[in-house]
């Protein structure tokens, strides 16, 4: 429910401050004392409209899903619209668009002024139906759960079945395209690391000339070794480090030319091929690394285009399997609920007739399959579709279905807000109204706008909206307040005896 609401500075209002109560919450005054924007700001505090308040915010008590919303739900949390030079919106002081908001606050408020068909859609009524099938038959819902796990698993096969014919269809293409990849680096056989190899190879053969002269020159450094020996003997010097320096420098061109005489028998057109070979795959696929990974892949689905008729077959076993279970347990579940259906369209007619309905049907037909069953319920009103009834024969028949489902609630529903739902009615009609309202007041925190006396005699707290010169204020109204408001909507602003005696005795009798 809404525990607290707060506005600041729209239209005709300065600041006004309500704290709420649960179930029937009527507000009431003169034509053209705010009433209406009142109501506009409650749904702007939540997202639920635009309206050029400095401020208005609604503190809730509704529980708030984290990993949905990504907020943190307190005990109460509240809702804030603030407009300065342009709109923003919080929850729990952290903000986030005007449609994240709204879409937080659609779950638990609902503002059956607009011509909202969620109520009549075919998984409310269906939950409706199945509601009051359980009152005798307690396995309808472990029956929905066998169908609904059967159906996912059957949709997700036939899913899966219709992925390998589209695939068969090609698949003779698709076995030469793989087979073709495969081959072009099977015939190349690259080796990790060979390319890296090769290139050094190419690099040694292509100096190897220029070193072996210069290596050839430098040699005749050691037609004077002795001669540095004999001098360095002269002068009584060691001459262990120069010939330890010889020595290596000895081992260093003995190393190199064994290893130019490994490559004598290097074919370099070979190399310089195998080279380019390498070089085309890693154009093709980056590294041999990689193209040695494409051709695992491919031999992967070489395989399962091997194996793509036992896995069609078995599958198409699998799914006709659990057709039977689906279609099996959809017919249970049809036939409860056509068992179900009379009673069901006769108590929605009930509440009708009180609301001063001409009366509904409800028809029920097959469709496709879906995790609900194969059912469909579809609601007219004398024959005449939904989208063509009145916007308050279409308020009033969702009335009758919302106390239909109120009925099987256990807990709060949210908050309804309406605006004159009982305009252009009857006394009768507007009795009939508030009689379903103070029902549903039990599950629902209702805000409704109300100009007839009968359904704001029913509330359980009433708001009077006024105006002070130019300003709105609003006024929670005690019990003799109420009388003199009540009295006012009966007779106008010059309330008669009999007025206000109506008036208390309608709220006598309503508040019992």
């Amino acid at each position: 429910m809404i525990e607290r609401f707060y506005l600041k500075d729209y239209l005709s209002f300065k600041e006004v401050e309500l704290n709420l109560a649960s179930g029937l919450v009527v507000f009431t005054g003169p034509s053209g004392s705010g009433k209406s924007i009142l109501m506009e700001s409650i749904l702007a505090s939540v997202g639920g409209t635009s309206c050029d308040a400095t401020l208005c915010e609604s503190s809730v008590t509704w529980e708030l899903d984290e990993e949905e919303c990504g907020i943190e739900s307190d005990d109460v949390n509240v809702f804030k619209h603030i407009k300065k030079e342009k709109s923003r919106y919080f929850i729990n002081n952290q903000s986030l668009s005007k449609k994240a908001m709204s879409s937080v606050a659609t779950k638990y408020l609902r503002h059956l002024s607009l011509k909202d068909f969620s109520d009549f859609q075919n998984e409310n009524l269906l939950d409706i139906l199945d509601d009051r099938i359980a009152l005798k038959e307690k396995n309808i819902y472990n029956l929905r759960e066998d169908f609904r796990r059967t159906y996912t698993e059957y949709h997700w096969t036939e899913h899966e079945l219709k992925v390998i014919e589209d695939e068969e269809r090609k698949i003779v293409e698709l076995k030469e395209f793989a087979a073709f990849e495969i081959k072009k680096i099977v015939d190349v056989a690259p080796v990790v690391g060979e390319d890296e190899e090769l290139l050094e190879i190419k690099k040694e053969l292509s100096r190897k000339e220029k070193v072996l002269e210069s290596i050839a020159q430098a040699n005749e450094i050691f037609n004077y070794e002795h001669l540095v020996s004999s001098a360095l003997e002269n002068i009584d010097a060691q001459s262990s480090f120069f010939d330890d320096a010889m020595n290596e420098l000895r081992a260093v061109f003995d190393g190199v030319q064994e290893r130019f005489n490994a490559l004598e028998d290097v074919d370099v057109e070979e190399v310089l091929n195998r080279i380019e070979e390498l070089s085309g795959l890693k154009r093709r696929y980056g590294s041999i690394e990689e193209a040695l990974a494409y051709k695992e892949q491919k031999s992967i689905e070489l395989e399962k285009y091997e194996n793509i008729e036992i896995q069609k077959h078995d599958l198409a076993q699998k799914y006709e399997k659990l057709s039977i279970e689906v279609e099996n347990l959809a017919k249970k579940l049809t036939a409860l609920r056509q068992k179900e259906l009379p009673d069901f369209q006769k108590d929605l007619n009930t509440y009708l007739k009180n609301l001063y309905l001409r009366e509904a049907k409800i028809e029920m037909k097959k469709i496709a399959y879906n995790k609900l069953g194969v059912d469909e319920l579809s609601i007219s009103l004398n024959g005449v579709a939904l989208e063509k009834i009145s916007t308050g024969e279409f308020n009033r028949l969702r009335l009758a279905v919302l106390a239909l489902k109120s009925e099987f609630m256990n807990k709060n529903g949210g908050v309804l807000m309406l605006d004159e739902i009982d305009a252009n009615l009857s006394g009768e009609e507007s009795m009939s109204v508030a009689r379903v309202l103070k029902q549903l007041s039990k599950h629902f925190q209702i805000f409704v706008i109300s100009h007839q006396p009968q359904l704001t005699s029913m509330g359980e707290q009433h708001f009077l909206i006024y105006k002070d010169g130019t300003i709105s204020k609003t006024k929670e109204l005690n019990h003799d307040e109420r009388v003199d408001e009540i009295a006012r909507i009966i007779s106008g602003e010059n309330i008669s005896y009999e007025a206000k005696n109506f008036a208390k005795e309608l709220l006598e009798a309503n508040t019992k």
